[in-house]
């Protein structure tokens, strides 16, 4: 049998904030809306998130906490959530990655880890 870690799928989407940036002060906002599809046959609740946010100078700052954007969704069987969040980086370019810790219905925890995506201004990257 799969497990249940292996039927969540993770994608993200981002987006720079130019209009809320600000170079000159080394601020660089990000958007990102993630889409969590459950592809188990059972229902599973997101309890907590952990993020590894990494700049282009190689500083890493970690986020915890419980759910996601105040909630802490369950996701049925074959359906998806999907939220937006954000962050500042010092630098125009960075990586984020993390994990989200689920329970399943009959109280079992797994992680499902976030795929690592790469937060950039556009045209930074040639």
């Amino acid at each position: 049998m799969t497990s249940v870690a292996a039927n969540v799928k993770i994608k993200v989407e981002t987006k720079y904030l130019e209009e809320q940036s600000s170079t000159e002060d080394e601020k660089y906002l990000f958007s990102y809306t993630i889409t969590i599809i459950n592809l188990s046959e059972i229902p599973i609740t997101l309890k907590d998130r952990h993020w590894i946010i990494t700049n282009a100078n190689g500083d890493t700052s970690e986020v915890k906490g419980p759910g996601v954007v105040g909630e802490t969704p369950t996701i049925d069987p074959d359906t998806a959530y999907q939220y937006s969040s954000g962050t500042v980086m010092e630098t125009p370019v960075g990586f984020m990655e993390g994990s989200y810790g689920m329970i399943t219905e009959q109280g079992d925890s797994f992680k499902a880890d976030i795929p690592t995506f790469r937060l950039a201004v556009p045209g930074i990257l040639q």
